[in-house]
């Protein structure tokens, strides 16, 4: 059984952190329900086609040569 009232935040759930699954969850339905989602994906759908299109792909490129977890904005050293 999951609970779904959240644990006091000094307890670490680790590897499949079953509050902050509970929490996305909640929120992706949330956000089904109360947003025009295949409107979203339309008008993303023409931006990309469009002419931001190819800013939006080098904006994507960039976000895809940093690792996971990096910040791109903190420097080493």
């Amino acid at each position: 059984m999951i609970a779904d009232t959240p644990k006091p935040a000094s307890q670490n759930e680790g590897e499949g952190n079953r509050t902050a699954d509970a929490q996305y969850r909640r929120g992706v339905e949330e956000h089904v329900r109360h947003h025009d989602v295949q409107g979203d994906a339309d008008r993303a759908r023409r931006a990309v086609d469009g002419p931001e299109g190819d800013e939006l792909r080098r904006a994507e490129a960039e976000g895809k040569r940093h690792a996971k977890g990096e910040d791109p904005g903190l420097k080493k050293g």
